[in-house]
């Protein structure tokens, strides 16, 4: 069992963990009879891998579409120097962005890969001219708009043997 100390998963909690990213509403009795155990040990279980950050938050996944953003647009971008401040200041203002979804450091010819929402191509245009174009040290902005979706998950793969 996962220990704040200690972050080994057992069966049981990569059971539990399984369980919670398929429905993350079920009730503690619900979870507990998924994976053998009762009420007690299953709540107990899940305050501790709580309290050691593996389930860091509880969230409803949005239809990105049926809220009015359709468009997905991955952006590389390259920095004019890789100085730490330099780093810093952009990863600070990409976090106030909204639209950005994800924003990955990368190795490779950019510097950075961002998933940014969109509620059409104007929307997007917008959010280039008015957000990123305006961030000190950007020296290149590639864009790659999605056609279509062939999976998506939030799911982590875990080994619930």
């Amino acid at each position: 069992m996962a220990e704040a100390a200690n972050i080994s998963l057992d069966r049981i909690d990569r059971r539990l963990l399984a369980a919670l990213q398929e429905n993350g509403r079920l009730t503690v009795a619900e979870l507990a009879e998924k994976v053998g155990l009762t009420a007690s040990p299953c709540s107990r279980r899940l305050r501790i891998l709580e309290d050691a950050g593996i389930i860091h938050r509880y969230a409803a996944l949005l239809d990105q579409k049926k809220v009015g953003l359709p468009v997905s647009v991955f952006v590389s971008i390259k920095l004019d120097r890789q100085q730490e401040d330099k780093l810093q200041r952009f990863e600070e203002a990409i976090r106030r962005c909204p639209e950005v979804l994800e924003c990955y450091l990368m190795t490779g010819p950019r510097d950075y890969l961002l998933r940014v929402v969109a509620r059409d191509l104007a929307d997007y245009e917008r959010f280039v001219k008015d957000t990123l174009t305006r961030i000190d040290g950007i020296a290149n902005i590639e864009s790659s708009f999605a056609l279509g979706q062939v999976k998506h998950s939030s799911a982590l793969p875990l080994d619930t043997r």
